[in-house]
């Protein structure tokens, strides 16, 4: 809403946060014209400033302070490349995390599905909350396990259990504790 703001990111004390979690929307580099780097869309202000233009891209990203076991990417691609030519994937947003702080992530390679995104990040969260003796990759893999398996909302053209649906997230880290 309209507190999700760059503004309030970078004013937030986000050295204390254990788990970070951010649900928007990732852009790949050059997506957007402007955009010569990957970032996490957040609320625009009113009037743009070179400090807060909605845009909270990978090199802004790195300057943060983390001290996060995990932080939680619920946007698209944001474990792309940087946008350079040939990048590797996990050049972009995913290492500007690294950089900041961050000792694991939860990315995804290619767009996300909404619907989805929300349930396996919430759901990942409380596995871990309720079953302390699994690792975040476990926790992880149950609830990609749990959303594969659930015909409840299948219809004639689309299922959970296809890859679209739960594939594009990726437990990048050592996945322990």
């Amino acid at each position: 809403g309209a507190l999700a703001t760059e503004t309030n990111v970078r004013k937030a004390r986000l050295s204390d946060a254990r788990i970070l979690a951010l649900a928007t929307h990732g852009l790949m580099a050059g997506e957007i014209e402007g955009a010569a780097e990957p970032g996490l869309v957040f609320t625009p202000p009113a009037a743009p400033t070179e400090a807060d233009d909605g845009l909270l891209t990978a090199s802004e990203v790195a300057g943060l302070k983390l001290d996060a076991d995990w932080v939680i990417l619920s946007a698209c691609n944001t474990a792309a490349g940087d946008g350079s030519e040939g990048a590797p994937g996990l050049s972009g947003l995913a290492r500007a995390f690294f950089y900041a702080g961050a000792r694991n992530l939860l990315a995804s390679h290619w767009p996300v599905r909404d619907d989805v995104a929300a349930r396996m990040t919430v759901r990942t969260i409380e596995i871990a909350r309720d079953n302390p003796n699994l690792s975040r990759a476990e926790a992880f893999a149950q609830a990609m396990r749990e959303i594969r398996n659930d015909a409840s909302q299948d219809s004639d053209s689309d299922t959970l259990a296809h890859p679209n649906a739960w594939a594009p997230f990726t437990l990048i880290g050592d996945g322990t504790r």
